[in-house]
């Protein structure tokens, strides 16, 4: 089955989790577009918050897609108390215009209110790619998380999180999921605002034959990507006793699994690196982290054994 590297196409850098003034951002929409253009980003996914105080936005950015820039028509959606008893945060990008909109007259959960879980369910079924938006963020349990099996994915890095709060983390509760068996990808997004140092931080790196939303959501859903800080990953291989990596200079390249079970390789500059897996033998599944010189880190969704 091919992963990110060995899937046909190329690959584009995108932002999946972005907000504007048709919610809490604050920028207009063409503004937010024309910055992660001029920025050098292949795609952008704009994805106000989908709640009645904001008129339920599902804001049409087609007009800023240009012949090297393209969009993603999304929503971040909201309906549904968590066990904190705080409003999901659930990122469906690749939307249909026509999505109905849950009873979420605001931030706060109401009586009666369609569960996050079936508000999820009904965005993948409606063709969206479905992450767990921030889970540190939201104080996110483990619990919470099994209740969204529509998810494709769980945003595991999120930089407006990390520059507003410092709790920009998932990886902890996908890999907690991993280990129940759900096979879920990862995404890193940056959730901007601009009114903080909230974007341009973390990407998602996806592979597909062109820079189109339709193919980028296929590549999205085929787990035909990987997230970024900063670091590019150029080649992962596994085999029965070692993973190889080829990326940009790194000083360490680690291999994790299963609870415990993780191997590290250092060095300086590194653009290549052989890592045993024998503390992996009994991880069904493994994940790849390259971290550069200035501790910015790249991700591998995980490779299934």
């Amino acid at each position: 089955m091919a992963d990110a590297f060995t899937a046909p196409g190329r690959f584009f850098r995108g932002n999946l989790h972005t907000h504007s003034t048709r919610s809490d951002g604050v920028l207009a929409p063409d503004e937010v577009c024309r910055r992660y253009r001029d920025q050098g980003y292949d795609f952008l996914a704009l994805t106000d918050h989908f709640i009645g105080h904001y008129g339920y936005p599902m804001v049409d950015t087609r007009p800023y897609r240009s012949n090297d820039f393209t969009t993603i028509i999304g929503a971040e959606l909201h309906s549904g108390a968590m066990l904190n008893g705080e409003l999901w945060h659930i990122l469906a990008v690749g939307l249909p215009f026509d999505f109905a909109p849950p009873d979420a007259p605001g931030f706060s959960p109401v009586e009666g209110m369609e569960s996050g879980a079936s508000l999820a369910q009904r965005a993948r079924e409606a063709g969206a790619f479905v992450a767990v938006a921030h889970p540190q963020w939201s104080g996110l349990t483990l619990a919470d998380a099994r209740a969204i099996e529509a998810a494709h994915a769980v945003e595991v890095y999120n930089h407006g999180c990390w520059a507003g709060c410092d709790r920009a983390d998932g990886w902890a509760i996908n890999d907690l999921l991993l280990s129940e068996g759900r096979r879920l990808t990862a995404v890193a997004t940056d959730d901007a605002h601009f009114s903080e140092p909230d974007h341009f931080g973390g990407w998602v790196m996806v592979k597909a034959e062109e820079n189109d939303p339709d193919a980028l959501v296929a590549a999205l859903k085929s787990g035909h990507h990987y997230s970024s800080q900063g670091p590019e990953i150029r080649r992962v291989e596994v085999s029965d006793r070692y993973v190889e990596v080829e990326c940009s200079a790194a000083v360490t390249v680690i291999v994790q699994g299963h609870g415990q079970a993780a191997q590290a390789h250092h060095g300086l500059s590194m653009t290549r690196a052989s890592v045993r897996t024998k503390r992996l033998d009994e991880s069904p599944w493994l994940r790849v982290t390259v971290v550069d010189a200035a501790g910015r880190r790249a991700w591998t969704n995980p490779y299934w054994r």
